[in-house]
């Protein structure tokens, strides 16, 4: 029985951390991925991007009221005309999906490098989480508005508990797998496309043939801050408000990390007819559904509903709202509210249910969806970066621990935000902003480094982004406090992480050239003594001190031969690599020379490998360091080096539980 129970224990752990060492690097997992044609990838991304229909509408009237149709024409001429090229040029610029981060990874060296992706994950992780969060949420509003459920299902008057079981099953999806993604977002996203087109359209029939309700918006447009009908006034305001609209921006970093499932040849080319053609389609959808929505319904629908005792959103409330009223129908599914009412004026009531409620499920699903999207964005990004840098555990490569994590946190924001789409606008807005902002300066600086004639366009378009997300953060800080919580906590997981991961081997592979294979091969008869060198002069004389200083401390028979082992620090910041290890004689003087991340790892690599491939236990020598320990074991974290011999001594431990058969550690003098 207790064989049966281990046999279950080992069969579970295999099958959740399934996938731990298949991914060690950003492009690995590309050869496994089945591609698809270009359209069918497009409605993968696209339930991110068109999801966004479902809550848009009604945060833009919040935002902008009747000029919201204005500012959605502004935002849609940034889609097409900023960040349509940014992420055309990012396609070509990371063909294996990698995105803007890599980009700016490449572009700034070590720590730098480093740090920066951390920043920009702690962003990656506030625009997918809350895509999660706020997505499920408005399928919960889309739920709970729906006349059928609200009047048999009265037990699903929970918000907050109907998103957790959303974003549960959603979790509990990718614990099992998601093979069927690409084929499920086709269906989904062409029943939702329609149904839309014919919402729209009714919406625009409704306006053409009522033509006091295009007259009321225009009085309502023209008294707008008193602007008295100033076009020049107007376009001012909307410049002003369209910021607040940047949800409907989502979708293009997703739109470049699912490249490698484009088919290829011209996966380049192929994956801008997606961008481009999602980009169109969601102009069009989004300049007709603003329109439409702010004609047809009333103001009062679109209000959220905020106490008057919660002082910290009272300043979210709209002119045209007061605290403590009901919440409006049109809230966070302004669509949905033409669906359900105006085609119950139009036919009957049993039509305008009935359709509604078939719109609702086609909303709800995709809406779900979107966050399936988001998740596998963040299974993607993940692995790609912390465990390549040591900021996070080997078990993070894997699909189902990360699952489990990013659910918790999920179900975490949810609760914090009780479930309210307005709330987590913001939130949402700053992620998406940030990412589309860094993109463009990625690009820009790339352009510059290639002395690119769009050098001057790209610039020009980076600074409209770093502009709207600035005015994003000041009229909404609540978006930047939240992902300054991803950030610090990333960023300390990160470096706990790196701590406590520093005492691995680190090191993938060891190439000798001909002279070290030479000087190794010299080592088969005796023992094997490998003594540390701090290179200085690397002259003849500094070896004959340093060897009779050696042998003389540690009595080294003179018999014995010593080769000397020297380790130029790289790049710190990297976490593994291959060791070149190149062979040196300087007037009957061995020396091994070879640079390495840390260099504690690379002595404690080589001796692993001379015990596995000579079957001999190797000695190393070492001399004792002055100085604090504190301060060495910062310097080994931060910049590879310290106090080389006790570190070194500990990375064999780990490596070798053995001490019959460990390489030993002398340290003299």
């Amino acid at each position: 029985m207790k064989t049966d129970k281990t046999e279950k224990r080992s069969r579970f752990k295999d099958w959740f951390y399934e996938g731990v060492k298949e991914i060690e690097g950003p492009y690995e997992k590309e050869h496994r991925h089945q591609q698809h044609p270009w359209w069918k990838v497009m409605c993968l991304t696209g339930v991110d991007y068109f999801s966004t229909l479902g809550y848009q509408p009604g945060i833009a009237f919040l935002a902008a009221s009747f000029l919201s149709p204005v500012a959605t024409f502004i935002l849609v001429l940034l889609t097409l005309f900023g960040a349509l090229p940014i992420y055309s040029r990012v396609a070509k610029e990371s063909p294996h999906g990698e995105g803007s981060i890599a980009m700016l990874e490449n572009l700034l060296s070590r720590w730098r490098g480093k740090l920066f992706v951390l920043v920009l994950l702690g962003f990656v992780a506030t625009d997918f989480v809350i895509t999660i969060t706020l997505s499920a949420a408005d399928a919960t509003a889309h739920i709970l508005e729906n006349p059928f459920v609200q009047g048999n299902l009265h037990f699903l008057e929970h918000p907050v508990w109907v998103t957790l079981v959303l974003i549960a099953v959603l979790g509990i999806v990718f614990l099992k797998g998601f093979k069927e993604a690409i084929g499920i977002a086709v269906v989904l996203v062409a029943i939702y496309l329609m149904m839309n087109v014919v919402v729209l359209v009714v919406g625009m029939y409704e306006v053409f043939t009522h033509p006091e309700l295009l007259s009321n918006w225009k009085t309502g447009l023209f008294s707008y801050r008193n602007s008295n009908g100033n076009v020049f006034l107007l376009i001012g305001f909307a410049l002003i408000v369209f910021p607040k609209l940047a949800l409907g921006l989502s979708g293009f970093e997703t739109g470049v990390a699912v490249m490698p499932l484009v088919k290829s040849p011209n996966r380049i080319g192929n994956t801008r007819k997606l961008l481009t053609t999602a980009a169109v389609i969601m102009s069009f959808m989004l300049m007709m559904s603003s329109f439409v929505t702010s004609v047809l319904i009333p103001q009062r629908e679109f209000c959220p509903a905020i106490s008057c005792e919660d002082k910290e959103r009272l300043h979210e409330i709209p002119q045209f709202c007061v605290c403590g009223m009901e919440k409006g129908k049109a809230n966070g599914r302004a669509l949905a509210y033409i669906a359900h009412d105006k085609f119950g004026e139009i036919f009957s009531p049993t039509v305008g249910n009935v359709f509604g409620t078939f719109y609702d499920i086609s909303t709800i699903l995709i809406l779900w969806f979107a966050g399936a999207s988001a998740m596998a964005g963040l299974l993607n990004i993940v692995p790609r970066y912390l465990p390549r840098y040591g900021m996070a555990p080997e078990w993070a490569r894997a699909t189902r621990p990360l699952t489990m994590v990013f659910t918790i946190i999920c179900f975490a924001v949810t609760i914090w935000f009780q479930a309210d789409v307005d709330a987590q606008g913001g939130a949402y807005a700053t992620g998406v902003l940030v990412l589309m902002s860094s993109a463009a300066v990625a690009v820009t600086l790339s352009a510059s480094r290639q002395k690119n004639n769009w050098k001057w366009a790209f610039g020009a378009i980076a600074v409209v982004f770093i502009y709207t997300t600035i005015t994003n953060i000041v009229e909404r800080p609540d978006g930047i406090k939240i992902a300054s919580f991803f950030i610090f906590a990333i960023i300390a997981a990160s470096f706990i992480s790196r701590a406590l991961r520093s005492t691995e081997i680190r090191i993938d592979k060891i190439e000798f050239d001909d002279k070290a294979r030479q000087i190794l091969d010299e080592l088969s008869e005796g023992d094997i003594r490998i003594v540390t060198n701090r290179r200085e002069q690397g002259d003849v004389a500094e070896y004959r001190f340093k060897e009779h200083e050696k042998r003389i401390d540690n009595h080294i028979p003179a018999t014995d031969p010593i080769v000397f082992y020297e380790i130029e620090t790289g790049d710190a910041s990297e976490f593994k690599g291959k060791l070149h290890i190149r062979g040196y004689d300087i007037e009957g003087y061995k020396i091994l020379r070879t640079q390495a991340p840390a260099v504690p790892n690379a002595i404690a690599a080589l001796l692993m490998n001379l015990r596995d491939t000579t079957g001999k236990i190797p000695h190393v020598y070492f001399g004792w360091s002055e100085g604090n320990p504190i301060m060495y074991l910062i310097r080994y974290v931060l910049f590879g080096e310290g106090d080389t011999a006790p570190v070194t001594r500990e990375i064999l431990r780990q490596a070798e539980p053995d001490p019959e058969i460990r390489p030993s550690v002398h340290v003299g003098g």
